[in-house]
């Protein structure tokens, strides 16, 4: 789906290379209580993705895969480094762990066990190839006017696979019940980009209907991002307004299914366009922009790369924000 974004920039040339040398992820993790049954284990991994991750990981402790926790799925062109979590039994054998693609950097204890979302965020250093000098400034202008906007939250293309039409009709197969697929993981990959679909057509609809930045409607479900507690205003107040532009709150959308706020009015009325009720998997509030921070740019003449640096809320997805300041879409 092409992506619609706020800003009507012109693009920008330059290469963007999906590797473990020009994208580079860390993980910001949720504080850890350095006492409990688990130990949480800090991995640098290349070329892996965290499914392949986890299934050598169990295979390396000879434990079974549910027994891992992982706090978020990160890219196999990547270098990039995660947190996971194994019971305390199991400490014996960290350091016996070898493995050619991964590392066990430091390890901590902790009380439960990783879940998806026990994250803060992700920091990213990505390269830029072939970038003009005159360009730089040009592509740090644009980061800082998207920092303050907010970047459209839209799911990147990784969300949806080689092949986005044909999972596309696989998904819905499987929800209506036309196609029963035996493999669990897949079937929810497969409804997860289902739900991301909807929801990247509905951000795209808003973001038209939108101006300066994504405009707010009466009945928004909106999250405080102090704490993700949602509310939903019939009507958006100067002080609803406030706390939106000083990045206190995001207006949210939707991920059909179950048991999940759904808006009201105005803004209602939109999301039941971008809605399947017969989604039986438990249903999400995504945040519909996000505000990059920590931003740094840094630019090689001799080599002409441009090194950015940025950190994003969990869940956003990095390759989106380079297709914001290039206007360019990396994937069709």
């Amino acid at each position: 789906m092409k992506r619609i974004f706020i800003q009507k920039y012109k693009p920008l040339d330059f290469k963007f290379y999906q590797n473990v040398d020009d994208f580079v992820v860390v993980e910001e993790p949720i504080a850890f209580a350095n006492r409990g049954n688990f130990i949480i284990l800090k991995i640098k991994k290349v070329n892996l993705g965290t499914w392949d991750l986890i299934e050598k990981v169990a295979k390396g402790f000879n434990i079974y895969e549910n027994e891992i926790g992982y706090a978020g799925l990160k890219d196999k062109n990547a270098t990039t480094t995660q947190y996971l979590s194994i019971p305390k039994k199991y400490a014996k054998d960290v350091k016996k762990f070898k493995h050619g693609k991964i590392e066990i950097v430091e390890t901590f204890l902790h009380g439960t066990k990783l879940n998806i979302g026990d994250l803060k965020g992700n920091t990213f250093e990505i390269n830029l190839h072939e970038v003009k000098e005159e360009d730089v400034g040009i592509i740090e202008k644009r980061l800082k006017e998207i920092a303050k906007a907010g970047m459209p939250n839209f799911f990147g293309f990784q969300r949806f696979g080689k092949d986005i039409k044909e999972n596309l009709e696989k998904a819905q197969k499987v929800i209506y019940g036309d196609l029963k697929i035996k493999d669990r993981k897949l079937e929810k990959m497969l409804i997860s980009a289902y739900q991301s679909d909807f929801f990247n057509r509905w951000l795209a609809k808003r973001l038209l209907m939108s101006k300066e930045k994504f405009d707010l409607l009466g009945g928004d479900v909106m999250m405080q991002l102090s704490d993700e507690k949602f509310f939903t205003p019939k009507n958006i107040t100067e002080k609803i307004q406030s706390d939106y532009d000083n990045h206190k709150i995001v207006p949210t959308g939707l991920l059909s299914g179950r048991n999940v706020f759904k808006s009201m009015g105005e803004a209602g009325k939109i999301e039941q366009e971008f809605d399947d009720t017969y989604i039986q998997e438990k249903g999400l509030r995504r945040a519909a922009v996000v505000f990059p921070r920590d931003i740094s740019v840094n630019y090689n003449k001799e080599e002409q790369k441009c090194k950015l640096r940025f950190t994003l809320p969990k869940g956003a997805y990095a390759t989106v924000l380079i297709e914001n300041i290039g206007s360019k879409y990396l994937r069709s």
